[in-house]
Protein backbone atom coordinates (compact mmCIF):
# COMPACT_ATOMS: atom_id res chain seq x y z
CA UNK A 1 0.00 0.00 0.00
CA UNK A 2 1.32 3.01 -0.57
CA UNK A 3 0.96 4.33 3.09
CA UNK A 4 3.08 2.02 3.88
CA UNK A 5 6.35 3.49 3.65
CA UNK A 6 4.72 6.90 5.93
CA UNK A 7 3.67 4.80 8.76
CA UNK A 8 7.21 2.94 8.38
CA UNK A 9 9.14 6.24 8.70
CA UNK A 10 7.07 6.53 12.39
CA UNK A 11 7.81 3.44 13.24
CA UNK A 12 12.07 4.15 12.77
CA UNK A 13 11.27 7.21 14.84
CA UNK A 14 10.55 5.23 17.74
CA UNK A 15 13.33 2.94 16.89
CA UNK A 16 15.70 5.46 16.99
CA UNK A 17 13.95 6.73 20.28
CA UNK A 18 14.81 3.03 21.88
CA UNK A 19 18.52 3.45 20.36
CA UNK A 20 18.62 6.76 22.33
CA UNK A 21 17.59 5.15 25.35
CA UNK A 22 20.67 2.31 24.72
CA UNK A 23 17.69 -0.45 23.86
CA UNK A 24 17.63 -3.02 21.03
CA UNK A 25 16.18 -0.20 17.77
CA UNK A 26 12.62 -1.39 17.37
CA UNK A 27 9.79 1.11 16.97
CA UNK A 28 5.82 0.59 16.09
CA UNK A 29 3.22 2.17 15.54
CA UNK A 30 -0.50 1.03 14.78
CA UNK A 31 -2.30 2.34 12.72
CA UNK A 32 -6.19 2.32 12.57
CA UNK A 33 -8.19 4.63 9.61
CA UNK A 34 -4.73 6.72 8.91
CA UNK A 35 -4.21 7.66 12.14
CA UNK A 36 -1.93 6.01 15.00
CA UNK A 37 -3.41 5.31 17.80
CA UNK A 38 -0.90 3.53 19.68
CA UNK A 39 3.35 3.72 19.13
CA UNK A 40 6.41 2.02 21.18
CA UNK A 41 9.97 1.23 21.40
CA UNK A 42 11.89 -1.53 23.42
CA UNK A 43 11.46 -0.52 26.83
CA UNK A 44 13.50 -3.89 28.22
CA UNK A 45 16.23 -2.27 29.79
CA UNK A 46 14.03 1.05 30.88
CA UNK A 47 11.56 -1.32 32.67
CA UNK A 48 13.64 -4.40 33.37
CA UNK A 49 10.95 -6.20 31.62
CA UNK A 50 11.42 -8.75 29.33
CA UNK A 51 7.87 -8.67 27.58
CA UNK A 52 8.29 -4.67 26.81
CA UNK A 53 8.77 -4.88 23.26
CA UNK A 54 7.93 -2.20 20.97
CA UNK A 55 4.83 -4.35 19.53
CA UNK A 56 3.64 -4.87 22.87
CA UNK A 57 3.33 -1.41 23.75
CA UNK A 58 2.09 -0.41 21.23
CA UNK A 59 -0.45 -2.88 21.38
CA UNK A 60 -1.71 -1.63 24.77
CA UNK A 61 -1.72 1.90 23.86
CA UNK A 62 -3.75 1.02 21.12
CA UNK A 63 -6.35 -1.12 22.60
CA UNK A 64 -6.47 2.08 25.21
CA UNK A 65 -6.83 4.15 22.39
CA UNK A 66 -10.15 2.06 21.26
CA UNK A 67 -11.05 0.87 24.39
CA UNK A 68 -11.46 -2.63 23.50
CA UNK A 69 -9.15 -5.48 22.85
CA UNK A 70 -9.26 -6.53 19.29
CA UNK A 71 -7.09 -4.99 16.52
CA UNK A 72 -9.07 -6.21 13.65
CA UNK A 73 -9.21 -3.05 11.60
CA UNK A 74 -5.77 -1.86 12.31
CA UNK A 75 -2.11 -1.94 11.11
CA UNK A 76 0.81 -2.70 12.69
CA UNK A 77 4.14 -1.10 11.25
CA UNK A 78 7.14 -2.50 12.83
CA UNK A 79 11.19 -2.10 12.12
CA UNK A 80 11.81 -5.76 12.32
CA UNK A 81 9.91 -9.11 11.90
CA UNK A 82 8.12 -9.50 15.04
CA UNK A 83 9.48 -12.43 17.52
CA UNK A 84 7.37 -15.93 18.76
CA UNK A 85 6.12 -13.47 21.86
CA UNK A 86 4.96 -10.40 20.19
CA UNK A 87 3.46 -12.69 17.29
CA UNK A 88 1.38 -14.54 20.01
CA UNK A 89 0.07 -10.96 21.44
CA UNK A 90 -0.68 -9.85 18.00
CA UNK A 91 -2.71 -13.19 17.33
CA UNK A 92 -4.84 -12.83 20.48
CA UNK A 93 -5.56 -8.57 19.96
CA UNK A 94 -6.39 -10.22 16.51
CA UNK A 95 -4.79 -7.49 14.69
CA UNK A 96 -5.53 -7.12 10.61
CA UNK A 97 -2.61 -6.64 8.93
CA UNK A 98 1.23 -6.61 10.12
CA UNK A 99 3.96 -4.33 7.86
CA UNK A 100 7.60 -5.03 8.93
CA UNK A 101 10.88 -4.05 7.96
CA UNK A 102 13.39 -6.29 8.02
CA UNK A 103 13.52 -9.96 8.46
CA UNK A 104 14.77 -11.72 11.61
CA UNK A 105 15.89 -15.21 10.43
CA UNK A 106 17.16 -15.99 13.95
CA UNK A 107 14.43 -14.97 16.45
CA UNK A 108 11.44 -13.65 14.38
CA UNK A 109 7.62 -15.77 13.88
CA UNK A 110 8.09 -17.31 10.75
CA UNK A 111 10.89 -19.31 11.49
CA UNK A 112 7.47 -21.48 13.47
CA UNK A 113 5.00 -23.54 11.51
CA UNK A 114 2.00 -23.39 11.93
CA UNK A 115 2.18 -19.91 11.60
CA UNK A 116 2.05 -17.75 15.40
CA UNK A 117 -0.68 -15.17 13.91
CA UNK A 118 -4.33 -14.87 13.52
CA UNK A 119 -5.24 -16.71 10.33
CA UNK A 120 -7.04 -13.73 8.97
CA UNK A 121 -3.54 -11.53 9.69
CA UNK A 122 -2.50 -10.13 6.31
CA UNK A 123 1.38 -9.84 6.46
CA UNK A 124 3.98 -7.92 4.42
CA UNK A 125 7.55 -7.32 5.22
CA UNK A 126 10.63 -5.50 3.46
CA UNK A 127 8.67 -2.27 3.82
CA UNK A 128 12.08 0.28 4.24
CA UNK A 129 13.99 -3.17 4.50
CA UNK A 130 17.49 -1.78 4.75
CA UNK A 131 17.09 1.10 6.71
CA UNK A 132 15.64 -1.05 9.42
CA UNK A 133 18.60 -3.96 8.90
CA UNK A 134 21.13 -0.66 9.22
CA UNK A 135 20.03 0.45 12.03
CA UNK A 136 20.12 -2.84 14.15
CA UNK A 137 23.01 -3.32 12.52
CA UNK A 138 24.55 -0.25 13.80
CA UNK A 139 23.65 -0.92 17.33
CA UNK A 140 24.94 -4.35 17.83
CA UNK A 141 28.53 -3.05 15.85
CA UNK A 142 28.58 -0.84 18.68
CA UNK A 143 27.88 -3.25 21.43
CA UNK A 144 30.32 -5.88 20.26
Amino acid sequence: MEADPKYMREALLEARAAAEEDEVPVGAVIVSRGRIIGKGHNMTERLHDATAHAEMIAITAATEALGGKYLNDCTLYVTVEPCPMCAAALCWSQIGRIVYGASDPKRGYSLFSPSLLHPKTEVQGGVCADECGALMQEYFKEKR
